[in-house]
């Protein structure tokens, strides 16, 4: 008599035929979903009494991030190694889509950075971070096999092109985020230090070019405006330009906040309209007076979760390629975060960089969904690899 047959087992997660995984990192994701609550709350608050609509700009900003969620799990879903196989297409893309905006764009407060579409005005400069990052990463990968002065050059040329033509839109913040993101993967990379150093020294003499020698010989580099807001934050109480009010107000509603905040009816800096960009450039300044320095940490603590998770997935990627890719997105996010939050405390001087998934605005909003996406698929694949060498789970 035969044995009855037994019930068959159900297979270990890492059987689990990988389509019906979620492909997404839970620390990461909640990091996301928590900066992006923080960023509806605190803008419901500040924009009740900008429009007819007190729901106005949170409801475009909640469709930014739900659009954003949907295109950073469809990315999570692909083989990002096949995006160094685009590196030229993806860069060409990056330049082309800057020059039309250069060429086509309408001026707006100063700059030709964003064109209008219907109920959406897309900033390209946002979207060429990405881009930036996945193209340097695919050219560096291909001449990793001697990294001398001729790569570090031609990578850092290869990223000062589109820089150039960003800042001629005017939008000097992207600018220097596309020089960040440049240093980092060459930092990923594993340049020498001695590149690093040659091209700081090449960096002050290009400020003190454009601050000093340029305007002495007839030649503006840099618009008046510009050069306000690169020097006010030194002192920001004696400046009567705008750029010095807009700091000032700034600490005085952090200040304000104290321990607790003052809620959103007593914010008087954001209600009064005293606080400008209140929220896009200055929401950090927002949530301070409105949620003290209770609001703040919990902002601080989901960027470093993020960060980290990030920094994270730098070091478990399958190959170079992804680990030059997370360390540009992370590198990114932090330059980013730091410079944001360092102009609204007055430490640094006001560029117009937005803070991630916490600003108003659909173009950094989907920017920076799509940079996640990149980061979950490299973490999957990263997982998915392990388990088909039969190693420890990743996720740690």
């Amino acid at each position: 008599m035969s044995a009855p047959i037994q019930p068959a087992s159900e297979p270990p997660p890492s059987l689990v035929p990988r389509e019906w995984r979620l492909r997404l990192d839970p620390l990461l994701l909640l990091a996301t979903l928590g900066l992006v609550a923080v960023s509806l709350i605190a803008i419901q608050g500040s924009t009740k009494d900008d429009a007819d609509d007190p729901l106005l700009f949170v409801k475009r900003q909640a469709i930014y991030a739900g659009v954003g969620l949907v295109l950073m799990y469809v990315l999570s879903r692909l083989d990002y190694s096949r995006l160094r196989e685009l590196r030229y297409p993806i860069y060409g893309l990056l330049i082309g889509g800057n020059l039309v905006v250069l060429a086509l764009a309408p001026e707006i407060r100063g700059a030709r950075a964003w064109i209008e579409l219907p109920g959406f005005n897309l900033q390209w400069s946002e979207i060429g971070k990405v881009l930036l990052v996945v193209s340097l990463a695919g050219f560096l990968v291909e001449r990793m096999r001697e990294m001398g002065r001729q790569t570090t050059a031609r990578v850092m040329l290869l990223g000062l092109l589109p820089t150039m033509i960003v800042l001629a839109q005017q939008d000097l913040g992207s600018a220097t985020v596309y020089v960040a993101g440049t240093l980092a993967i060459l930092f990923v990379a594993g340049a020498p230090w001695r590149h690093f150093a040659g091209l700081v020294a090449l960096f002050v003499v290009g400020v003190a070019f454009a601050l000093v020698v340029a305007p002495k010989l007839g030649v503006q580099v840099l618009e008046p405006y510009q050069v306000d807001r690169l020097t006010s934050f030194l002192h920001p109480s004696e400046s009567a330009d705008d750029a010095g009010y807009q700091q000032e107000q700034a600490r005085i509603a952090i200040g304000s906040g104290e321990k607790t905040g003052r809620g959103v009816e007593g914010a008087t800096q954001t209600k009064l309209d005293f606080l400008p960009e209140h929220h896009t450039d200055f929401i950090y300044a927002v949530i301070g007076e409105t949620y003290g320095f209770a609001g703040c940490a919990l902002v601080l603590s989901l960027y470093a979760l993020l960060i980290w998770r990030a920094l994270h997935i730098l070091t478990i990627a399958k190959n170079l390629f992804g680990a030059l890719i997370a360390g540009g997105i992370a590198m990114m996010l932090l330059y980013q975060l730091f410079v944001n939050i360092g102009m609204n405390v007055g430490i640094m001087p006001i560029t117009g960089v937005t803070a991630p998934l916490l600003s108003f605005g659909g173009s950094s909003m989907l920017s920076t969904f799509l940079a996640l996406g990149l980061l979950h698929s490299i973490n999957a694949q990263a997982r998915e690899t392990s388990s088909r060498k039969g190693g420890a789970a990743i996720f740690q």
